[in-house]
């Protein structure tokens, strides 16, 4: 039985792909297929397409399919696509026109069509590469993968450098992702509205709006209106979504009204900028233009009288009250607008700048000295004076002052004509000048005294390494001066009187301060770039000399223009000296080898490199300050830390001071605490009341 079925289908199938019906004549097809293998049914529709169709030899089983109507061509080809999708295949067509049936998870890879619009359909499997215009891909891609079949082979990639989309699948799906991505990606209503003001400054309107509409946490960012100010016109300009710009518009629209005031008074209270120095700036502006006013009414002739309606300078009446920080301005309605948007564009929130500098100066210094010096009491002597060798003469000199001198013996007679012999006692010689020819001495200093015979040899060897760093650092506001100093104070000796007798002597005496100082101004430019001028000095004390002390000294002025947070050097100095003395006996000291006994040699080398750096950082919020100050901070606490931990001797560790955690109120004081509190309770308060007034 099972083998009549099997040629009953066979057979039956025969009849379809082959038998003259007039329905196959005139492009009509019908299927029926029971138990029948996959690979059957798609030769037989090979056969009737005429495709030339390649199998995979993964393509196995039997399928169950059966059609009630007759297809034309293109509905029987969709019938054979859906078949194939329903039991896990696909269908490939090549660049030659032939088709390949592969598994739909192998179709990903395989060189499907490449397409850019909707010019295929059905179940065939195509690529489709579709440009985004106003989302980006790194937003869309998530969902795309969530609609696409990735289980059956279907891919979704982007690319976003050129913000495109590469969706692989069969043809009747990616249409549908694709008519998807059109209604996406669609931009945003961003017609612009221009709403004229008549009496409220468009600065103040943009202001309030912005913390209004812009300030709401939660909103989808296409609902948040775009708001900026024409302050040349007067002018709103409102930007964004329909309903959102209906929204600012309607607010502008109520808020725009005349204000009632007592007359011609109005009060400003300034945020940023201080009174006193606003109030000079708006006197001479308020001045200039009635100058102007004037000259207009009075057309050019010159004339001095005025007009009755004309404006007098003693009309226009502008203070600052120092206690609230408020200017109060007495004067027309027009100059009151005109003053208004001056304030408006000068009292705002200025940049600061974090000046970082960093000063490193390594000086490397070494010295030779070897010398030999001989003297004979018949002869002669040969003696170095160069300054760096101990003269033997001196010696010689010094040596038989600090000899003990014997006392001579002295003959008396006394009265009764008897001789007698006396003795003076020893006295002790004079060390003073070899005390202060020994205690120049420097390294190894060897002598020796033989037969009238001296000799002296002197050799030393010097080094002087030194490491500075300084890194000074001071924060300031835009166009605003600021210095540091971190040293002392050294008095020097600027001048002294003794009287005749010396009975009342007096001396005067100057401090100069010694350190590390940095002066700067620095000037935010558009952009990122800050403009400094920079006044560096690093200053210390070298020693004493006979007359007063030394001070070495580095100073530096300049003025550079450097980006935010980029290290550039100011200036610096790379300096090496290297000399060499010698002092020998003519002939002699030419004498190979023995000629070192006829000679004085000394070499200095001296090597300094200072390098002066300087940083800016523009800080434009709190929290970037926050993140700032925090960075200083932890770095200060950590070498307290640090410390801590290698201890003190003779003292207990936790006597070492240690700042407490950055944000840690623990060791601020009760009062203080419970008034953080309160402020941040209010501070709730008025956000949670903003939140609803926005809705």
């Amino acid at each position: 039985m099972r083998m009549l079925s099997r040629l009953f289908s066979l057979t039956f199938a025969a009849s379809i792909a082959l038998a003259p019906m007039s329905a196959i004549s005139q492009e009509e097809f019908s299927a029926s297929f029971k138990n029948t293998d996959i690979n059957e049914f798609i030769q037989a529709v090979s056969r009737n397409l005429e495709e030339t169709i390649i199998i995979d030899p993964e393509v196995r089983g039997r399928i169950n399919v059966r059609s009630y109507y007759s297809m034309d061509r293109e509905q029987y080809y969709s019938f054979f696509l859906n078949v194939l999708e329903v039991y896990g295949y696909a269908v490939v067509r090549m660049d030659n026109n032939v088709l390949k049936v592969i598994r739909d998870r192998d179709a990903k890879s395989s060189p499907v069509p490449v397409v850019d619009d909707d010019s295929y359909s059905g179940d065939e499997w195509v690529l489709r590469v579709i440009p985004l215009q106003n989302v980006t891909v790194r937003e869309l891609g998530p969902l795309l993968r969530q609609l696409n079949e990735q289980t059956s082979g279907g891919a979704v990639m982007t690319y976003d450098p050129s913000n495109v989309v590469m969706l692989s699948g069969r043809a009747s799906l990616l249409n549908r992702l694709a008519e998807i991505i059109q209604r996406v990606d669609r931009a945003g209503n961003s017609d612009v509205e221009v709403v004229q003001l008549r009496h409220a400054s468009a600065a103040e309107m943009v202001r309030i709006a912005q913390s209004i509409f812009q300030q709401t946490s939660g909103t989808p960012e296409l609902l948040i209106p775009r708001i900026a100010a024409d302050e040349r016109t007067n002018r709103v300009l409102v930007s964004g979504e329909p309903r959102a710009r209906e929204r600012v518009v309607r607010l502008i629209t109520q808020l725009d009204t005349e204000m009632q005031t007592s007359g011609n008074t109005r009060v400003f209270y300034l945020r940023y900028a201080k009174a006193e120095d606003m109030v000079q700036l708006l006197r001479g502006m308020t001045d200039t233009i009635i100058a102007e006013e004037r000259a207009v009414a009075s057309g050019g002739s010159g004339g001095s009288s005025a007009r009755p309606g004309q404006r007098r300078a003693g009309e226009v009446s502008i203070e600052a009250h120092a206690s609230t920080n408020a200017i109060v301005v007495t004067a027309q309605l027009d100059v009151i607008r005109a003053i208004e948007g001056v304030i408006n564009q000068l009292d705002i929130r200025r940049a600061q700048v974090l000046v970082e500098a960093i000063i490193v100066e390594v000086f490397e210094g070494d010295g030779t000295n070897f010398g030999i010096q001989w003297g004979s009491e018949d002869i002669g002597l040969m003696q170095h004076s160069n300054g760096q060798m101990i003269p033997i003469g001196q010696l010689g000199v010094g040596a038989l002052a600090a000899r003990t001198q014997r006392g001579s013996e002295v003959t008396r007679v006394d009265n009764a004509g008897n001789e007698f012999t006396t003795r003076e006692p020893d006295r002790p010689g004079d060390y003073t000048l070899l005390a202060n020819l020994l205690g120049n001495a420097n390294g190894l200093l060897l002598g020796t005294v033989q037969d009238g015979w001296a000799a002296v040899v002197q050799a030393v060897a010097t080094t002087t390494n030194s490491n500075i760093l300084s890194a000074p650092s001071i924060t300031t506001l835009d166009n605003q001066e600021a210095s540091i100093l971190v040293g002392q104070e050294v008095p020097t000796l600027s001048g002294s009187t003794a009287s005749s007798n010396n009975d009342n002597p007096f001396q005067t005496i100057n401090r100069q301060e010694v350190g590390v100082r940095l002066r700067v101004t620095p000037q935010i430019n558009e952009g990122d770039s800050v403009q400094l001028i920079i006044e560096q000095e690093v200053s210390s004390v070298a020693g004493s000399t006979a007359v007063d002390i030394t001070f070495n000294k580095r100073e530096l002025s300049t003025t550079v223009l450097a980006r935010d947070g980029e290290t550039i050097v100011l200036g610096g100095l790379i300096d090496e000296d290297v000399q060499e003395s010698l002092s020998k006996v003519p002939l002699l000291g030419d004498i190979p080898f023995f000629g070192h006994l006829f000679k004085s040699t000394s070499v200095t080398t001296r090597k300094r490199n200072l390098m002066v750096f300087i940083r800016p950082t523009i800080i434009r919020d709190d929290t970037r300050m926050g993140q700032l100050s925090e960075r200083k901070y932890s770095y200060i606490r950590a070498q307290q830390i640090e410390q801590r931990e290698r201890g003190i001797s003779l003292r207990r560790n936790d006597t070492v001071p240690v700042l407490p955690e950055w944000g840690d109120d623990a060791d601020l004081p009760l009062e203080y605490q419970r008034f953080l509190d309160e402020w941040r309770r209010e501070t709730e308060e008025l956000r949670r009341e903003a939140e609803r007034g926005g809705q």
